[in-house]
């Protein structure tokens, strides 16, 4: 591959803004040696403090999912589609679960980022995700008990990947990802403690989670339609203390854009970098660093007072809409010094035995929602967007409720219906004029329908 580059430089002094971190996330196919030595020797090193993993995972555990408790107005992150909208999280909290452990590796070494694995096409027990030089020697020293390959666990096609993505109402979308072969499959074929609520005591977690977070983004970019009745979620609610810090409070919707973290997905040996302002809230540098090829333009900004570097082993380009204001700090460059290097030429931190301690209750979940559900289906809703009254019909009579929820997610109309099959929700020419989400819930509380509708 050629090798073309631009290194521009003007020198100021740093501030520090609210705003974002960085990283260009990468297949784990794309990584060089370094960024596997180095990532690698970060999850070591966290172990050896006050131990991020470790805390992550036990939350992980305590909030799981409390679906079948005696309690169940507790919130938790996980199963809550297509039954309780309200509470669901599971896509924005594990997606700042991935910033929060990046920011941590990036606290280590500003360079490396998290990789991603794609199940759909990388499902070989050889792989060289499972190397010793990657994930592999977490699985002894760390007693993850892992069973890769496991029964149950097969993982999604490129084909069904690709239908996931197309499925267009988000509800439906991010339900059928989180419970079937996108999301599930990958922890069910591990093995170890990757098919329980204890799975992020394993850096593979980290692997599948940051493929996960790019299915939503793909997703997104499609359809821009993810919408969240929550307006802050577990463990990122503002109260949330570790090693001394207060986690801030993040709303849902304010990270649907994995730009709103400075997250960029690279794949097919090509990183878009764009529609991004460089804040340095996290980092006193924003280091963007890639093994291929780097373009950067359409509003991407660097501001005066703000610095910012783009790193690539091979090439970089500047596009139209690309701007480095006068009085930043900006920097592109070639990396000779790392490309170099081979796995036995790197420095790494000490491989040492450090299992998490056993929990004895430690079982595999449930992922697959029950079979043979009777419940009725929706045969249509309709009009979208409406004016006066939206009309559901269902394939069978029931007991049901609707709801309907404005975007900040009050409850703007109730009612309920009996032994029906279709139900007109009328009287609505006095909303405003905007987005709400329309609930349908039948007499157990089973969620029948959550659809986000306009008014005209």
């Amino acid at each position: 591959m050629k090798q073309h580059y631009i290194f521009i430089i003007v020198f100021c002094w740093l501030f520090a803004f609210s705003g974002k971190g960085q990283s260009i996330r990468k297949n784990h196919l794309e990584m060089t040696d370094y960024e596997k030595a180095e990532l690698v020797n970060a999850f070591y090193l966290l172990r050896e403090g006050p131990d991020l993993i470790d805390d992550l995972a036990d939350f992980h555990m305590d909030f799981f999912n409390f679906d079948n408790t005696e309690d169940p107005t507790r919130l938790d992150i996980h199963f809550n589609l297509m039954s309780e909208p309200e509470r669901d999280i599971f896509l924005p909290w594990h997606r700042r679960q991935m910033f929060e452990m990046e920011q941590a590796i990036q606290d280590i070494n500003p360079r490396i980022s998290l990789g991603y694995w794609d199940s759909s096409t990388d499902q070989s027990v050889n792989s060289p995700l499972w190397d010793e030089d990657l994930m592999g020697s977490f699985d002894e020293n760390w007693e993850l008990g892992r069973s890769l390959g496991s029964p149950g666990g097969t993982l999604i096609s490129p084909q069904s990947l690709a239908n996931l993505v197309a499925t267009t109402d988000f509800y439906e979308f991010s339900n059928d990802f989180e419970r079937g072969r996108g999301h599930a499959s990958p922890h069910i074929w591990t093995g170890g403690v990757m098919p329980t609520s204890a799975s992020p005591r394993d850096p593979v977690f980290y692997f599948h989670h940051s493929f996960v977070d790019k299915v939503w983004h793909d997703w997104e970019e499609i359809h821009q339609g993810s919408f969240y009745l929550s307006q802050s979620m577990l463990r990122y609610d503002g109260t949330y203390v570790f090693d001394g810090q207060t986690l801030p409070l993040v709303n849902p919707n304010d990270i649907i854009d994995t730009r709103a973290l400075g997250v960029f997905y690279a794949e097919d040996q090509l990183a878009e970098l764009d529609n991004y302002i460089v804040s340095n809230t996290y980092n006193p540098v924003e280091y963007f660093y890639y093994q291929y090829r780097i373009e950067a333009g359409d509003n991407f900004i660097v501001p005066a007072g703000t610095a910012c570097t783009f790193e690539s082993v091979n090439e970089i380009e500047l596009l139209p809409g690309f701007t480095a204001e006068p009085g930043s700090e900006f920097e592109m460059k070639i990396d000779t010094e790392t490309a170099a290097l081979t796995g036995k030429a790197l420095s790494r931190v000490p491989r040492t035995k450090n299992p998490f301690d056993y929990i004895a209750d430690l079982k595999p979940i449930v992922w697959e929602e029950e079979e043979n559900d009777d419940s009725p289906v929706i045969l249509a809703a309709f009009p979208n967007p409406f004016t006066e009254k939206i009309t559901i019909n269902l394939d069978k009579n029931t007991d049901c409720k609707i709801e309907v929820f404005n975007m900040m997610g009050m409850l703007v109309k109730e009612e309920s219906y009996q032994n029906t099959n279709s139900i007109v929700i009328n009287k609505l020419y006095g909303l405003k004029v905007g987005v709400y989400v329309v609930r349908v819930t039948d007499n157990s509380g089973k969620l029948l329908l959550a659809k986000r509708v306009i008014k005209l």
